[in-house]
């Protein structure tokens, strides 16, 4: 019985749920009908258990946004279905959960950035290749540069202390700054399709 990915999947949901502060090692024992002592037979503490949580999230969401990007008919296209899996991921998520992270496990939360909380921008550089491939992105952008400063914008719009959640919708923030920086580096064709998109979600929706 593998034990270890057994809790890891029942951490994940309680943590998202309630937030790590709420969640304790007790309750994770009581959920999987396990005693506590099995769960530190293979976590020595509650912080390796969540870096543990983080990489089992990025693993899920690395797979999900693949399949995404290779199964979609172009990158404006795939871009849009990731956003929509990315708006979920947070609207799911706990707000304590993202809160307690940042600030009582910090270092967690920035290695993150490449794990965890943001998979889906480690295939950014694949998908800025091929938007330009596809002549949909510029081919006068530096990668590196755009793939950092995507990242970036995907942070900011996922900040709870520069966008409350009670002052703001997550899904509005996160497509109003991560679609206006996409228009940015888009040519002629992306942005039409990028408004063909909009038009459709929103129709859709």
């Amino acid at each position: 019985m593998d034990y270890k990915k057994r809790i890891l999947e029942e951490a994940a949901v309680l943590f998202r749920d309630f937030g790590m502060k709420a969640v304790t090692m007790d309750m994770i024992a009581g959920k999987m009908g396990i005693s506590k002592r099995t769960i530190y037979e293979v976590f020595k503490d509650k912080d390796e258990l969540l870096k543990g949580v983080m990489q089992l999230m990025y693993e899920k969401q690395h797979t999900a946004f693949t399949n995404i990007l290779n199964d979609s008919g172009n990158t404006i296209e795939a871009i849009f279905k990731m956003i929509d899996l990315m708006i979920n991921h947070f609207q799911n998520m706990s707000p304590a959960f993202l809160l307690e992270i940042k600030r009582y496990h910090n270092d967690v939360f920035k290695k993150s950035g490449d794990h965890g909380m943001f998979p889906y921008l480690r295939n950014n550089e694949e998908i800025i290749e091929r938007g330009i491939k596809e002549g949909l992105f510029r081919n006068d952008i530096d990668i590196n540069i755009t793939n950092k400063c995507m990242l970036e914008a995907v942070r900011m719009s996922t900040d709870k202390d520069l966008f409350p959640p009670e002052e703001y919708v997550n899904k509005d923030v996160i497509k109003n700054v991560y679609i206006s920086y996409l228009r940015g580096i888009s040519t002629k064709k992306g942005i039409e399709m990028i408004s063909l998109y909009e038009r459709h979600y929103k129709n859709k929706k």
